[in-house]
């Protein structure tokens, strides 16, 4: 039933919004006459690898920086990008993925490869999941860039106060999967667009349900600073970011 859902819904959708792709790829064609789309290589469900469609909102290249997470204030995000990321515009080719099954429209948000490497044991579960363009955790830390802005490391930051919740979150999510509960989780992410407040009280009463605990619950509440805190499975807060160059230099 999710996989037929999927593909349908992203079908029509795809085909009700086309004037609208055909714009917006316009608009970045004209903003700097490099292509429209970015093709990110993310890890697929089972643990393979898939190329995640985007519309590109950085510079040309952007990736080569090494820099996985994106702050706010990113000098490599085009005048142009800013504004399709703040309304999650980038994201609608993603439906693509959805349609080819790649990906769910509700699942764990893909993830790069060297951030899945960190993951431990227990993470690992994520996974094993297709991946998704939304789930509780995309409702919680929809303000993500804003959080790591103007941060000296951003991925540090990203492991240290965001991902030890996101990962509880998903985590949470995957046990207490369904349909329905899928479908809530997708109008929720649509509210979301419109009233952020009213969605993340509408998500505290779903992983509420799902048996989170007090901790959890405070940090998804959004109310209170994010805390650093260890990674489900890890005794101790990430420390340090390992960088592209390091890998190879110990290959």
């Amino acid at each position: 039933m999710k996989r037929t859902f999927d593909f349908f819904v992203a079908l029509v959708t795809l085909i009700v919004l086309s004037p609208l792709l055909g714009l917006i790829a316009l608009a970045i064609c004209l903003d700097d006459g490099a292509s429209p789309f970015f093709f990110a290589r993310r890890v697929a469900g089972g643990g393979g690898d898939f190329r995640m469609v985007k519309f590109r909102t950085m510079i040309p290249d952007a990736w080569k920086s090494g820099v996985h997470s994106t702050a706010a204030g990113d000098a490599r995000i085009t005048r142009l990008g800013r504004w399709l990321r703040r309304a999650k515009l980038d994201e609608l080719p993603q439906l693509w993925n959805v349609l080819v099954g790649e990906m769910s429209l509700v699942g764990p948000r893909p993830q790069v490869r060297a951030d899945a490497d960190l993951y431990t044991a227990e993470e690992r579960v994520i996974l094993d999941a297709r991946p998704g363009i939304t789930d509780p955790a995309s409702i919680v830390f929809a303000d993500e860039a804003d959080i790591l802005s103007g941060a000296a490391d951003p991925d540090l930051l990203y492991n240290q106060i965001i991902r030890p919740w996101k990962s509880r979150l998903i985590l949470l999510y995957l046990e207490g999967q369904s349909f329905a509960r899928d479908v809530h989780i997708l109008l929720l992410t649509a509210l979301a667009l419109v009233s952020r407040r009213q969605a993340l009280g509408a998500v505290a009463l779903i992983i509420d349900s799902l048996g989170a605990d007090e901790k959890l619950k405070t940090m998804a509440s959004r109310k209170l600073p994010l805390q650093a805190y260890p990674p489900p499975g890890a005794q101790e807060i990430v420390q340090r970011y390992p960088r592209p160059e390091e890998a190879h230099a110990h290959a």
